[in-house]
């Protein structure tokens, strides 16, 4: 009886300690450090709605105020007559960004597997910095107050950020294989919720100056890591002369390991396996997938509409969780961004343990699937939670736990997994484009969820909100349920045939 090529794999963290050099360890970290940037630029807006609802209402008249300054300058800042409506508008920009970021998610993919990979997010870091800047403290210091000019901003603010999260996942699938691949996007995308952390701590620290001055601060470092980035980053090994990625397949059977994906079929014959979609030809530039080719590859489809529900249900807490800690229990919302940190802690822990399982384990759908059934329990405790902030930070980094460490994997590990299966013959150039997909339509589930938040929350209160989590929570399960039973029964198949070996 032949013995399953799943049993003939090398320890995969033997296999990524042999083949990691200060290069992958300098890009980790680049690539890292780049999308947090990004990130906590994002956090800022967050960390911050209640100063800018506060400075776009009018406050309480006295009798003195028309006799100190004219009315009109007096009220030029008020674009709307009272906070609920002014809430409603800072929901509509979470949502007008979410919708331009899927777009440009899409369309960058595509760019970045065309382009030169540095040059596209270095490109998209520097700008989406102006833009920011532009936006919370060029606007403040001019005393200029239009509606329409700040939804103009965010739509052009979420195509820039776009071209980060494609770019970063490609770059790291091109220097680093399946070897330990589930350890090591697990801890890698921490960087969300590492940038998560640094646009609080930024914005909390800034905060009593005027929130102008945290735009100004998260967008100023956001701009040199881009300029850092186009000088310093290299998007693949042979810029270095290493190898690239399955160069050696045929010589190393550890490189055939590595970069076989988790998403191929294990008991597939080797003879169907020599399918590519891309045409194999004598250029040893391999072409870039088209955008329905990498659509029609197994397990895209289920993923994205998966990230759909799960990105709704994490971008929620990621826009909304410093505003409900301050509007539910009236903490003051310095405080507030700071406790928000723990939904994000939670996340980094949550990641890296489950990728680690699912690098064991050979099989990623089984871990995600236990780990969102104890997200449901946890939103559930969660929308409970007396008004006690060390109890509200424990069951807050465990929902981080549940809901961002699967959120992690699909948007990391699994994306590399889906662009790098058997069907495109290992190309570095589907990464970026299926990274897009499933991130892009993730992005459409969260942008339409930013909008029913506010509107539910609105008419039926914060508990139906976390109801709807539960929901969406759910739905993530069904999506992937399909791939779940058919991993489970292959780990059942290659248990069998362990028994049976020994």
């Amino acid at each position: 009886m032949a013995v399953p090529g799943s049993f003939r794999r090398q320890p995969a963290n033997r296999g990524l300690v042999s083949h990691c050099t200060h290069h992958h360890i300098v890009v980790f970290l680049l690539t890292f450090f780049s999308y947090s940037l990004l990130h906590a630029s994002r956090k800022t807006f967050s960390n911050v709605k209640v100063s800018i609802s506060s400075q776009w209402t009018p406050s309480c008249l006295n009798s003195t105020a028309p006799e100190l300054r004219p009315y009109e300058l007096w009220s030029s800042s008020h674009l709307f007559p009272n906070a609920e409506e002014a809430t409603l508008f800072l929901g509509t920009l979470d949502t007008i960004f979410l919708f331009s970021y899927a777009v440009g998610l899409f369309v960058s993919g595509i760019v970045g597997d065309r382009l030169n990979l540095r040059w596209v997010l270095s490109f998209g870091m520097c700008s989406s910095a102006l833009v920011v800047f532009s936006f919370g403290t060029l606007t403040e210091w001019l005393h200029f107050y239009n509606k329409w000019f700040y939804c103009c901003l965010w739509v052009v603010n979420g195509l820039l950020q776009s071209t980060g999260w494609p770019c970063v996942v490609a770059v790291m699938g091109n220097w680093f294989g399946k070897a330990g691949r589930g350890f090591v996007f697990g801890l890698w995308s921490a960087c969300a919720s590492v940038g998560n952390i640094l646009g609080a701590f930024l914005a909390s620290c800034v905060l009593k100056y005027g929130y102008e001055y945290a735009f100004l601060v998260t967008a100023s470092v956001q701009f040199a890591g881009g300029v850092i980035v186009f000088f310093g980053l290299l998007t693949s090994p042979k810029e270095v002369g290493l190898p690239e990625l399955g160069a050696d397949e045929d010589e190393v059977s550890v490189e055939e390991d590595a970069n076989r994906p988790l998403m191929g079929n294990d008991d597939v014959d080797d003879d169907d396996r020599n399918y590519s979609i891309q045409a194999t030809d004598n250029d040893n530039q391999p072409k870039a997938i088209g955008f329905f080719q990498a659509c029609c590859l197994p397990g895209v489809v289920l993923y994205s509409l998966a990230y759909a529900c799960l990105k709704l249900v994490n971008y929620s807490f990621f826009f909304w969780l410093p505003f409900y800690l301050s509007n539910n229990f009236g903490w003051k919302e310095a405080e507030a961004d700071q406790l928000s940190i723990w939904y994000d802690v939670g996340g980094i822990i949550g990641g890296t343990i489950q990728g680690l399982i699912s690098d064991v384990l050979q099989k990623r759908a089984p871990v995600l699937a236990v780990s969102l059934l104890f997200a449901v329990g946890s939103l559930f405790g969660y929308s409970r939670s007396p008004n006690s902030k060390p109890i509200n930070a424990v069951i807050m980094a465990i929902t981080g736990f549940f809901i961002g460490g699967p959120s992690n994997m699909i948007s990391s590990a699994i994306s590399a997994d889906l662009g790098r299966q058997d069907l495109v013959k290992g190309s570095s150039e589907a990464l970026a484009t299926v990274t897009g997909i499933v991130d892009g339509t993730g992005s459409i589930g969260a942008a339409v969820g930013q909008y029913l938040v506010s509107l539910i929350q609105e008419n039926l209160g914060w508990m139906w909100v976390f109801y709807f989590f539960i929901l969406m929570t759910s739905s993530t399960v069904l999506f992937i349920s399909p791939l779940i039973v058919r991993e489970i029964r292959l780990l059942l198949h290659e248990r069998r045939l362990r028994m049976l070996a020994e």
